[in-house]
């Protein structure tokens, strides 16, 4: 875990940041930042990218993380935002904004692949970070489970979609029902498989 390299080093306060939904054609993208008290608690030691858990052990693991932590907060970037400034420059944005937004000022700032120019904390791109990084592996859980919810919530806004099961990526219900519904406000017209459905 690096984070044991750096509490070893003296460092404290360490944050974790991930995302949530860059491969979506539909919704926002999520991304959660926070702080673990310890991370070292024993409570934690199961904690693992968001990917590799079920929907089950994703929520219960959400309410665990939020009870463990000093300081969280959760970005939402719209479909909107992502069609005006692209995929890639949003996620770094919303990175930006997460650990901005946190309320307390981080020793150390972990993300997940992802250089963050600009940055004002000390900080390291970890490829594959939610697998290796503790604080990477709960900021993606938090931002799956928080982003799956919203996607529940646009089901009900928007039916006929399916968008609660598949959360908003790419599969055959969800390309034939745009075929015959349409795209919605939080389709991201940017993207080649809803651009070509735009008449």
């Amino acid at each position: 875990m690096i984070e044991w390299r750096l509490l070893d080093s003296g460092i404290k306060a360490i944050a974790g940041v991930d995302e949530a939904g860059r491969g979506a054609c539909a919704g926002p993208l999520v991304v959660a930042a926070l702080i673990l008290k310890d991370p070292n608690d024993p409570s934690l030691r199961e904690v693992r990218d968001s990917k590799l858990l079920s929907p089950i052990q994703r929520e219960n693991f959400y309410e665990l993380i939020l009870n463990q932590v000093c300081a969280h907060a959760i970005i939402e970037i719209s479909s909107e935002e992502i069609d005006t400034r692209g995929l890639h420059k949003s996620n770094i944005e919303g990175m930006r904004r997460a650990v901005n937004a946190l309320g307390v000022t981080p020793d150390y700032v972990l993300t997940d692949g992802y250089e963050v120019p600009g940055m004002s904390h000390p900080n390291l791109a970890v490829w594959k970070g939610d697998q290796v990084a503790l604080t990477i592996s709960a900021a993606s859980i938090i931002a799956k489970v928080y982003r799956d919810r919203l996607m529940i919530e646009l089901d009900r806004k928007y039916p006929g979609y399916g968008l609660a099961e598949h959360k908003g990526y790419v599969t055959k219900v969800h390309s034939d029902a745009m075929k015959k519904l349409g795209i919605t406000p939080v389709h991201r017209k940017s993207y080649a498989n809803v651009a070509k459905l735009i008449k």
